[in-house]
């Protein structure tokens, strides 16, 4: 595996554990806002909070992974 190949896959590592911490975390503390809230609606009531957190995980992957390709190419065009 080449020198490139390496700094990508760290990068989109990274990117990714970044995002499923800060997705996890966000999903997280909506839930507890939500059921703190003065106005507790039905839906706050019927949603499992770790599903939420899960959701909010996946999410937070998908978008570090995103991103870390999407500096990579634009790194790798203006070289």
């Amino acid at each position: 595996m080449d020198r490139k190949t390496k700094r990508l896959l760290l990068l989109v590592t990274s990117c990714s554990v970044a995002g499923v911490i800060l997705g996890g975390t966000a999903s997280w503390a909506e839930s507890s806002l939500c059921l703190q809230s003065d106005k507790v609606t039905s839906e706050c009531l019927t949603q499992d909070p770790i599903q939420k957190t899960v959701e909010g995980m996946s999410t937070g992957l998908l978008a570090g992974a995103g991103a870390a390709f999407g500096v990579a190419w634009n790194v790798r065009h203006q070289d």
